[in-house]
């Protein structure tokens, strides 16, 4: 297999993989969004709450806060991640006037786990209303909850394969008049194929084309990834923890079927010279 970077930065990533076929390619992106471990609000304890809503809600809204941690830590915690956890606290009240509490008011105890941002809106307070609570958050996967998901978005799509046959094309612009994408443009008098990554393989281009001289296909060894983070780890180390999680998969369940098979043979009578025959 082959990778190719089409754009990145801290929170977003494309790139092309080569080489590969619809299962890997499904399977990296699951892992992604559902076993990449990151760290979230589990637990919420309130000493007062006065405000207009309920603890529940709250809660829920602390818990889809995302916490920017060290991608080290979670590459450690991951092996054990029941020995870890983080204690927030929170102690406000509108004594003055209207007061707007946000993720920025939660205090912690590591200086080195806090919300991706300090603007995010967690409840008002109207003149008089308390909130005070103590959070621990804990290492989780996306399978468990939406809260432990690293990415805001995962996907990937088949390379698009647009062949045009130009001995039937009569340069009429239909196709680039009418494709959502731009994909089509007319240079030196000739059509071609200007944004190949931008197409969707809706192949409406084939549908308006009316000299039927467009071809559209998608190419299943070859795939366009997009996923963007939720701010919480670097979406570079997202795409490779992902792979190493597959990686690990993979080998224990060659490790299992080596044990299944070994057991067969044993029960069977089959002896350690025949098994290597």
């Amino acid at each position: 297999m082959e990778v190719e970077l089409l754009k990145y930065d801290e929170t977003h990533v494309q790139f092309i993989l080569k080489g590969s076929n619809p299962a890997f390619a499904n399977s990296l992106r699951r892992i992604m969004i559902s076993e990449v471990p990151t760290l979230a609000i589990d637990e919420v304890v309130f000493l007062d709450n006065t405000s207009v809503l309920f603890d529940e809600i709250i809660a829920h809204r602390l818990a889809l806060i995302p916490l920017k941690v060290d991608p080290d830590f979670i590459r450690v915690a991951r092996k054990n991640p029941s020995k870890y956890e983080i204690r927030f606290y929170l102690d406000i009240e509108a004594k003055k006037g209207p007061l707007t509490v946000y993720s920025g008011d939660l205090k912690t105890d590591d200086p080195h786990v806090k919300p991706i941002s300090d603007s995010i809106p967690i409840v008002k307070l109207a003149t008089g209303q308390k909130l005070v609570l103590e959070a621990y958050a804990r290492i989780g996967v996306g399978r468990e909850h939406a809260k432990w998901s690293p990415v805001s978005a995962c996907a990937y799509k088949y390379m698009p394969i647009i062949k045009i046959n130009e001995s039937l094309c009569s340069l009429c612009g239909t196709c680039v008049a009418y494709c959502p994408r731009n994909v089509f443009s007319i240079e030196n008098n000739k059509l071609i194929v200007k944004n190949p990554l931008e197409c969707t393989l809706c192949k409406y281009c084939e549908v308006v084309c009316p000299n039927d001289a467009i071809r559209v296909k998608g190419d299943d060894t070859t795939f366009i990834f997009k996923v963007e983070s939720v701010g919480s780890l670097p979406v570079d180390f997202i795409v490779t923890e992902a792979a190493e999680i597959l990686k690990e998969k993979c080998e224990t369940f060659l490790k299992l079927l080596k044990e299944i098979k070994e057991k067969g043979l044993k029960e069977e009578g089959v002896s350690e010279e025949d098994r290597a025959n």
